[in-house]
C-alpha cells in the first residue's frame, strides 16, 4: 500500500488542476554513468529534493550485482522491505504488483523505493526480459508523476538499465574527471546506438569535481557539460555511512545542493 501523504496526487478529492499541474512537470529520469561517478548519490538526492517539495516520487535502484538499497538508508527507516526482483520475476508486470512491492520511507512520506534487498543478486530470481522491464516503467508512469531510475553502469547484461535509458524522458550521464570514465563511456555508448537512444535527451555531467581538477578536458571529450557536481566531504561521509537521505548542512555541500536543485528545475520544472 502506498504511503504518500494526504493532499498528494493520490488523494481522491484533490482538485483536478493540481493533478494536471504535477503530471505536466513530471516524467521519467534515468541516471547513468561510469562506475563510481555518483549515480546512486545523485539519484537519491534528487529524489529527496522532490519529496521535500511534496512531489510524489519513486526511486528505482536497478543494480542487482551490488544492491544499493542497503547503501542509501538504514533499514529501520523503511516501513517494509520488499524486492524489485519479485516484480521482474512475474510473467507480466502490473500496477497492483508494483504497488504491492513498493518500499515506503518513514521520514519521507512522498517517496517510495524499488530495489533489490541485501544478500540478493541477479540469480536470486528467475531471469526476466525486456517485456517485464518495459511493463515496469509503463506501470510506474501510471503510479507516480516523478520517476527516478538509478541505472547500473554495465548495460550489456542489465536489461532494466538499458530499457530505462531508452524509455526515459531524460538521462543524466555522469562521468568523473578522469581518463577511465571517458574510456568507459566510449566502450558503452556503442551498445545503445542501435536502440532507441535519443542523444538530445541527455544531460552530460562532470561529477565529483575536486578543487585541483579542471573540467575543460571533460568538455572536450564529452562534447559539452550541462552540470558540474563538486566534491563534498559531507556527502562522501553520508555515502560511506549509508545515509544518503540525511540533510546536507555543511558549507562544503552548498555548491552540490545548488547544482542538484538546478538539475531538478531543468529536468522536472520544479
Amino acid at each position: 500500500m502506498l504511503n504518500f501523504k494526504k493532499n498528494s496526487i493520490f488523494t481522491r478529492n484533490l482538485k483536478e488542476e493540481s493533478v494536471q499541474e504535477e503530471i505536466l512537470h513530471g516524467g521519467v529520469l534515468a541516471v547513468w554513468g561510469s562506475p563510481g561517478s555518483g549515480k546512486t548519490t545523485v539519484a537519491t538526492k534528487i529524489a529527496k529534493y522532490l519529496a521535500d517539495k511534496k512531489k510524489n516520487v519513486v526511486l528505482v535502484l536497478c543494480d542487482m550485482t551490488a544492491p544499493m538499497l542497503p547503501c542509501i538508508c538504514p533499514s529501520q527507516e523503511l516501513e517494509c522491505e520488499k524486492s524489485l526482483g519479485s516484480i521482474l520475476a512475474a510473467t507480466h508486470v502490473t500496477e497492483p504488483l508494483v504497488k504491492h512491492n513498493m518500499i515506503t520511507h518513514k521520514k519521507l512520506s512522498y517517496l517510495t523505493i524499488l530495489g533489490m534487498l541485501k544478500g540478493e543478486n541477479e540469480y536470486t530470481y528467475p531471469p526476466y526480459s525486456e517485456v517485464q522491464a518495459r511493463e515496469l516503467i509503463d506501470s510506474l508512469r501510471e503510479i507516480a508523476p516523478f520517476i527516478i531510475i538509478d541505472c547500473g553502469s554495465y548495460i550489456a547484461n542489465d536489461i532494466l538499465s538499458a530499457i530505462a535509458l531508452m524509455e526515459s524522458d531524460s538521462v543524466l550521464r555522469l562521468a568523473n574527471c578522469d581518463l577511465k570514465s571517458i574510456s568507459y563511456l566510449s566502450s558503452q555508448l556503442p551498445l545503445l546506438r542501435d536502440g532507441k537512444w535519443d542523444a538530445d535527451k541527455q544531460y552530460k555531467i562532470a561529477s565529483n569535481i575536486k578543487p585541483q581538477q579542471g573540467v575543460d578536458h571533460m568538455s572536450q571529450a564529452l562534447g559539452s557539460v550541462a552540470f558540474k557536481l563538486p566534491h563534498s566531504q559531507e556527502l562522501e561521509e553520508q555515502y560511506l555511512a549509508g545515509n544518503l537521505f540525511e540533510e546536507l548542512s555543511m558549507k562544503d555541500s552548498k555548491a552540490f545542493r545548488k547544482e542538484v536543485e538546478k538539475i531538478a528545475r531543468e529536468v522536472f520544472g520544479c
